[in-house]
């Protein structure tokens, strides 16, 4: 194996490459963090439609006549 003529060139590019890689990786976290949060923004506000559905429905229902008893047609 062979050593490389300028060991501090070396180590200056591995460092330079795990900065790059770092910055990278910092963008990737960045960009999940601001989709998981809009993901969260649009489950609140599903959830806040289901609970006034569900409010509707429920009063909708109370106010519901009962249905009618099964009972034989006057033809019988």
């Amino acid at each position: 194996m062979t050593t490389p003529a300028h060991p501090d060139e070396t180590q200056s590019q591995r460092l330079a490459s795990l900065e790059e890689h770092i910055a990278h990786q910092a963008n990737t976290i960045e960009e999940l963090s601001d989709q998981l949060a809009e993901q969260w923004r649009v489950v609140e506000q599903l959830r806040s439609k289901v609970d006034r559905l569900t409010e509707r429905f429920l009063a909708l229902e109370e106010g519901a006549l009962e249905a009618p008893a099964i009972t034989r047609p006057p033809h019988y």
